[in-house]
Formats: C-alpha cells, structure tokens, sequence
C-alpha cells in the first residue's frame, strides 16, 4: 500500500473527526482505515493521533502532519485537474463552506443547478456561519457575504450585497420615524445572533467613519428567516440582509429605514486559497455562479 493512500486515509479520519464517520463517509470499513493510520504511523515512526474508546485528538506532531499532508494531496488533485482538464474532463469532489442565510435564500439554489450541470463533481457543502480557516480545515472554497476585508485568499465577487434595517409598517406607527441609527437604542430590535456585531449594530456616517449603536429586543434568533417574520410580527426592528427582506418590502410587510446610514461596498464572494495550480473543478465551479448570479439579478 502506498503512502498516499495511507495519507489520504488519515485525512478523512481527521476530517470526519473519527474512524467510524470516515468509514461510512467513503464507503470503506473501519479496520481498513484503523490499519492504514496505523502503517503511515508505523512508517513516520510518530504517534498522529490520540486514540481512546470515548476520545479522539491529534498529537502536536498530528496536527503539523494533517496541514502539510492536506496542501500535498490537494496540490497532487489539482495537478491531476489540470491534466484532465486538457481533456474537457470536470469531476471530483468540492469541500464547500456557506453560510446558512445563503442557502436559506433563493440564491441557494446556485449549488443545486451546479450539482445538476456537473453530475461527476460530487458538492460536500457545510453550512457554518463563522469565517471557517480555508487551509487549517481542509476547504476547497468558501462562500461568504460580507464587507470583505484584506486577506491572503483569493476572492471573486459574485454579486452585490446590502443589509436593510426592516420595520413592519405598525411598527413604525408606534415608534414614529427613525431619523438617525441612535433612535434604534429606544426601539424594540430582533437581534440576529448570526451577525459579527450581535446586539451592536454598524453603522456609516457621510465621511466613512464607522459607528455602533447598542440595541435590544423582545427576540434573538440564528436566523435570518425568523428574524424576518419577527419584524414582519411587529416584534422590532430588524437587520435583513437584502436578498432576504426583498418579498417583504416588496408586499409592503416590511419597510427600510435609515439606508443612508448603513454601510456600503458589501457583496457575496467565492473565496479560495492561492495554489499553484487551481484545480478546474474550482475554475468551472466559480465561473458557474458568477454566470448564475448575472442571469438572476433579480432574484
């Protein structure tokens, strides 16, 4: 049995975070991925991971192992890429973390044409809304919705992203008009608790210059559709990204206040890291979106 197979092994029982998941994630047993982690140990002469019947870790050496040993098999995929792409050949698997609130949209539907063009490239999306550590976990590609700010990854803008602070018209009858973001501080407002800022809501003045403004509410909630039928219930104010409070606004439910305020240059991203050779499977996964997303602009 060759090293990388052995590599490759100790790879999905990392990332599985156990030998059983890993097993039945790849269609192999348990003893014969128990055996490889073995031999590649046997064969470093190190100890990688902490076994007990309850527990399992890597060691220090482990976890140094498991980093370099993903860039190796991953530049050895994308290589292999290359070649095939020569051949029109697009196939293989896509590691995929998104935010929840995307696919919780209509625009999460993107990932569901893209499996259905692509039926050799096999989707693995995990749903996260925390900034996932692209090389340190093993991710092909993030996608992310945001203002972005300077990083080592390469970032492709997909689409154009705004948040909306959404009152529901009886709201907005009792509270009268918010003139400025402080207004909201005596205001009753749903906190999304997947937002960076949580119960601090960011805002922008004519100059550029950032601000806060505390707020609270009747209502926290991981998620962006509850948030919206909170506001839409007249339980407060609420911060909806765009593409969620569109129906609202549009049936009138929903209103927005303060947009002059709120902060600018937003929009959803495909993110991935720098390699030497950019696997095709990427390439075609993220010219697919740009090309979704310029063809439902008005999703």
């Amino acid at each position: 049995m060759d090293t990388l197979t052995r590599m490759r092994a100790f790879i999905e029982v990392v990332e599985a975070e156990g030998f059983s998941a890993a097993a039945r994630k790849i269609g192999r047993s348990k003893a014969l991925l128990s055996k490889y982690v073995r031999e590649l140990e046997d064969e470093l002469g190190a100890l990688l991971l902490n076994r007990t019947t309850r527990q399992f870790s890597l060691t220090e050496v482990g976890h140094t192992y498991y980093r370099r040993a993903s860039e190796i098999v991953r530049e050895i995929d994308s290589l292999a890429d290359t070649v095939r792409d020569s051949a029109g050949d697009v196939r293989g698997r896509i590691k995929l973390t998104a935010p929840r609130t995307f696919s919780d949209a209509p625009i999460g539907q993107s990932l569901i044409d893209f499996a259905k063009e692509h039926p050799d490239v096999v989707l693995d999306i995990h749903l996260d809304d925390r900034f996932v550590d692209l090389v340190e976990e093993g991710y092909d590609l993030a996608i992310r919705i945001t203002r972005l700010e300077d990083s080592s990854l390469i970032a492709r803008r997909l689409a154009p992203f705004s948040l909306k602070i959404c009152g529901s018209p009886e709201l907005i009858a009792r509270t009268g008009p918010l003139e400025k973001p402080q207004d909201l501080a005596k205001a009753p407002c749903i906190v999304d608790t997947n937002g960076r800022w949580l119960s601090n809501w960011p805002f922008m003045r004519e100059n550029g210059e950032m601000f806060s403004v505390p707020v609270s509410g009747p209502l926290e909630a991981n998620s962006p559709l509850t948030t919206r039928a909170a506001a839409i219930a007249g339980l407060g104010f609420a911060p909806l990204p765009d593409f969620i409070a569109k129906p609202a606004l549009e049936s009138g439910q929903l209103v927005s206040v303060l947009d002059e305020w709120v902060p600018r240059g937003g929009g959803i991203f495909a993110v991935y890291p720098h390699r030497r050779y950019l696997p095709v499977k990427i390439r075609v996964f993220v010219d697919f979106l740009a090309q979704w997303f310029r063809k439902h602009e008005a999703v």
